[in-house]
């Protein structure tokens, strides 16, 4: 009975499957975010060396990935990618809504979107918001 019930309505290896996003693997602890990709690789961030978080929305869904948090620290080596329906993800939006002063409203805004567009949802007071640019997290992606 329960092999039907598991063909009928899946197990957790289908929901990577049919949500490739759920391979990323995001976690957080009292330090850092880290974000390992379906290859393997890190990426992460400290959460003292964060400098802003936003959120890209593109126009490839919903056939392809369309959302995308972006973490951005203090230099090249630090900062992650993650994309919306990562593993872990519901984790992270949490410790994000605690960072003093995190905008709600353009996380709001930025589920709704369909279009090419960043939201930025939190930056440090010392952040100057020069580092981020389409070409460059593109590249991170990949």
């Amino acid at each position: 009975m329960f092999g039907i019930l598991r063909r009928l309505f899946g197990n957790g290896g289908d929901r990577q499957r049919l949500q490739p996003e759920a391979s990323f693997v995001v976690t957080c602890d009292e330090e850092s975010v880290v974000c390992q990709r379906p290859n393997g690789d890190k990426k992460q961030v400290r959460w003292d060396d964060l400098r802003a978080v936003l959120i890209e929305t593109n126009d490839t869904g919903p056939w392809g990935t369309d959302v995308y948090w972006l973490l951005v620290g203090r230099d090249a080596q630090s900062g992650c990618v993650v994309p919306q329906g990562a593993t872990g993800e519901e984790a992270l939006l949490t410790q994000l809504q605690q960072l003093p002063g995190f905008d709600n409203e353009a996380l709001i805004e930025a589920m709704g979107s369909t279009e090419n567009q960043k939201f930025l949802c939190w930056e440090a007071a010392d952040y100057s918001g020069g580092r981020i640019s389409v070409a460059s997290t593109a590249a991170d992606r990949a």
